[in-house]
């Protein structure tokens, strides 16, 4: 029999699958982590986007301080019916806007499967309106990702190319990697010149190849490509062996947390 808390995350599964919008979970590093994220995002709208921002991070991780916003109330208050999805999403210029989740991510596995439900309904009405979601995470989260980024078909690391961002880039996908995360796309920031962020990546790949084992898809650089045209690939390969060892990974971890292993193995 299937527990209905293992279960958690399929509604969102289903919303996010649905295209458009594309839904990419977002992982920045480095100094520089708020900045790059906001980056991405607006270069993702250069193409037309309309870019919902779900920003499940909080306190000094959050995008509300970079933004130039308040913190906001949460997704989570639309149960009750006190408040319309609408009414929580936050303008930022050019962007279709930002909307705080941090607490319904805490909150998503708790709930009974009424208002499970009325908190996706609410995700829907506002993806009407997006062309792009992009759900931004934290790099200390990602270990235990939230029932959102289990969610979302696609995981975006933002690799600062430093030696702190290389490092927590390798941790991020390291984490991700033992939370069952298949493959993942790698974007570097801050490169002084093309060539800089091609070694950097291919730097980051090799050890990640040899320690990890996770592919890495390399969307280039925030700065001069075409980030929302890579996201829109898959970064499973085709007939590759990624899917294997995903669920090699996901079979591990179940002998040390089964319910965890219930989430990503859907």
């Amino acid at each position: 029999m299937i527990d209905a808390r293992e279960d958690q995350a399929a509604g969102l599964r289903r919303l996010f699958r649905r295209a458009p919008p594309t839904v990419v979970a977002l992982y920045a590093t480095g100094a520089r982590r708020a900045a790059a994220a906001v980056h991405v995002a607006h270069r993702v709208a250069s193409r037309n986007s309309r870019v919902l921002l779900l920003d499940e991070a909080a306190g000094q991780e959050s995008l509300a301080a970079p933004l130039g916003l308040a913190d906001g109330p949460d997704l989570l208050s639309v149960l009750g019916g006190r408040i319309e999805p609408r009414e929580l999403l936050q303008p930022v210029p050019g962007l279709f806007g930002r909307v705080p989740v941090s607490a319904a991510a805490l909150a998503l596995p708790l709930l009974d499967e009424e208002r499970r439900q009325c908190l996706v309904g609410a995700l829907h009405r506002l993806h009407r309106h997006a062309g792009f979601v992009l759900i931004h995470a934290s790099c200390a989260s990602a270990g235990d990702p939230s029932p959102f980024v289990f969610a979302a078909p696609r995981r975006l690391v933002v690799a600062e190319a430093s030696r702190s961002g290389a490092t927590e880039a390798y941790c991020t996908i390291k984490q991700l990697a033992g939370a069952g995360a298949g493959a993942l796309h790698v974007a570097v920031s801050g490169a002084r010149h093309r060539d800089d962020a091609r070694a950097f990546f291919a730097s980051l790949n090799a050890l990640v190849r040899r320690h990890v084992g996770v592919p890495l898809v390399s969307l280039g650089e925030v700065e001069r490509d075409d980030l929302a045209a890579g996201l829109a690939v898959d970064a499973q390969p085709p007939g590759g062996s990624a899917g294997e060892g995903a669920f090699l990974r996901r079979l591990a971890l179940s002998a040390r947390r089964p319910a965890a292993t219930a989430q990503a193995g859907r």
